[in-house]
């Protein structure tokens, strides 16, 4: 009969304390100095200090006092978190994508970090870099076999995610959308843009500056939920407006490269469009590029778009576009964080709120704070707070 395994408590906190350092050194460069201090760490904390463990979890708002012994132990879900929403089972989180490499949501992913630094959680990024619904489901799907906490799903196609939310909610898997919506889908929240307000102000806007005249509208993937309504936002005021703009609408397809090229090209196959305009992050980007590459500016074009691109701020502060519009990304990964884990840890008593994350237009003023400063709200920078550039 094989011997019974040796109970230690005291190494079940310095493991715990480890994983916590390093999930929170997981976005450091890899080194020879990293792993020689990751190696240190592991020696300390597992070569019988347990006393010195257990005052880091105290120290992290992590251990516990038993009533019964005044021992101390590694609490269930050891975050200040605890003092406020009770102690919790340990979560972990889902958010499925459908451009998961995109520059665009490197702040929602701060966001969605810092939220689970707070509340004694984890998350996951996956779904597709390419707009694949069937890699997003599958995902989806993924998620739930490996008994996620909760999903936040970018829904980026009307019917696809029906059938796996339904499922999730069945499984009392609480669900949210974030960045895109569907109707008809049974999410229990919405945590973004106002997609198709903000592109009829966008049209609004296009009707001002460009009052007659040829007009082009680039959109990465049309029909993707998180950008057609804005278009055909657009293209509803610019009707409504009964101005004699003639409107045309431009794939330019999910890779940023692309999208440049693409622009590019049809600038230099339409030189007599007035106005360049996009309703994608990486689209206003390269629409900025192509304004700069063959001085548009001094040509009468305008231009504007969405998003806050570094190449868009630093072109727009040129003012070699218009305006961009901000629809605060950070947000859409930390408010879905917080509202899963409020769902799970009350009980579903609350937790559940649609959230609109606004519509900002910037100009070359207005962007200044921007460009003069750095922050994981922005996805400039991976540091806490705020820092002059």
């Amino acid at each position: 009969m094989p011997d019974e395994p040796i109970q230690r408590p005291d190494l079940d906190a310095a493991h715990e304390v480890i994983e916590r350092l390093e999930w929170a050194d997981g976005r450091t460069e890899d080194t020879p100095h990293k792993r020689w201090r990751d190696v240190s760490r592991r020696t300390a904390l597992t070569g019988g200090a347990a006393g010195v463990a257990a005052f880091i979890l105290n120290a992290c708002g992590g251990g516990k006092k038993s009533s019964s012994t005044g021992t101390t132990t590694a609490a269930a879900q050891g975050t200040p978190a605890a003092g406020v929403f009770g102690s919790q089972p340990k979560m972990r989180f889902t958010f499925v994508n459908h451009v998961t490499t995109n520059p665009f949501f490197v702040p929602t992913k701060y966001g969605a970090e810092d939220a689970c630094k707070l509340l004694g959680c984890s998350y996951q990024w996956t779904g597709s870099d390419s707009a694949n619904v069937n890699a997003m489901v599958n995902a989806f799907n993924s998620a739930m076999t490996a008994g996620a906490s909760g999903i936040a799903i970018a829904l980026v196609d009307l019917k696809a995610f029906n059938g796996p939310t339904d499922k999730a909610l069945a499984a009392k898997t609480p669900v949210v959308g974030y960045n895109a919506d569907a109707a008809g889908n049974n999410r229990l929240a919405y945590i973004g843009q106002d997609l198709f307000v903000s592109g009829q102000e966008m049209g609004k806007r296009i009707v001002q500056l460009v009052p007659s005249g040829d007009v082009a509208l680039f959109i990465a993937t049309p029909g993707a939920l998180n950008i057609q309504p804005r278009i055909d936002g657009a293209i509803d005021s610019i009707k409504k407006s009964g101005k004699p703009i003639k409107y045309h609408t431009i794939a330019t397809g999910a890779a940023v490269p692309k999208e440049l090229s693409t622009i590019d090209a049809y600038w230099q196959g339409h030189q007599n469009t007035k106005g360049l305009f996009a309703v994608d992050g990486g689209s206003t980007a390269s629409v900025a590029q192509v304004m700069k590459k063959y001085n548009l500016r001094n040509k009468n074009v305008k231009a504007g778009g969405y998003d806050l691109d570094p190449k868009t701020q630093a072109l727009l502060a040129d003012g070699q576009i218009d305006f961009t519009i901000d629809q605060q990304p950070y947000l859409q990964g930390f408010l879905p964080v917080l509202e899963l884990y409020m769902i799970k840890a009350s009980g579903t008593l609350t937790g559940p709120a649609d959230v609109n994350t606004g519509l900002k237009f910037l100009d070359k003023e207005t962007i200044v704070p921007y460009n003069s400063t750095k922050s994981r709200y922005e996805g400039t920078s991976s540091s806490a707070g705020v820092t002059k550039s």
